[in-house]
């Protein structure tokens, strides 16, 4: 029996010469206010044995999914590229492919939106959004979440109303981890899971 193939499914990079990360605020992310490179990842990703990673994207700026998949054409280590483009837009459909059409663009697997940052918990379920993801799901991408554990709810009855889009769960929910509060995320993750398409 062979190794296993280790796919770091879910990482960032990020120049801070080429665009500000407005997420990184704090003494507790002061460590992470440094440009992060593909460079950066490669000798820890070969001691660990890691073949590939997935890139994500970090920021809802049309411009860099262009940058993260120019990155995956131009660098073996990465596998695939999970971007961004606005769900709500009435073309969601024509800028993915538009994305496809780049260098690099076979790399694209996958499209995540801060819904973390929406005010509207029911974000995922607004008519345009769920416009969105059938795009998402018609152009055979997968679709990252990025959600807090209020939004969860709205998370599992999107994976209900598209069953054919494919939904990864980004950061577990984000948990109150550090105040072990645990419900009602725990209950909002067992929903979640219990949707084949998650």
């Amino acid at each position: 029996m062979s190794d296993p193939i280790i796919v770091d499914a879910h990482h960032h990079v990020w120049d801070l010469a080429v665009r500000d990360q407005e997420w990184i605020t704090g003494d507790d992310l002061a460590p992470l206010r440094r440009s992060f490179a593909l460079a950066d990842l490669r000798p820890q990703a070969e001691r660990a044995a890691v073949a590939s990673t997935i890139l994500v994207q970090t920021v809802p700026v049309a411009e860099e999914t262009p940058e993260l998949l120019a990155q995956a054409a131009s660098d073996p280590l990465v596998a695939g590229v999970v971007g961004w483009t606005d769900l709500t837009a009435a073309d969601v459909a024509d800028r993915l492919a538009r994305l496809r059409e780049l260098p690099g663009g076979e790399y694209l697997v996958g499209v995540r939106h801060q819904v973390q940052g929406e005010p509207d918990p029911h974000w995922l379920l607004r008519p345009e959004v769920l416009r969105g993801l059938a795009a998402v799901a018609d152009a055979g991408l997968v679709y990252d979440l990025l959600v807090l554990p209020h939004q969860l709810p709205a998370a599992t009855a999107a994976a209900r109303r598209l069953p054919g889009l494919a939904f990864v769960l980004d950061h577990a929910g984000k948990p109150a981890v550090a105040v072990a509060e645990l419900q009602p995320w725990a209950s909002h993750i067992q929903n979640l899971a219990g949707e084949p398409n998650v």
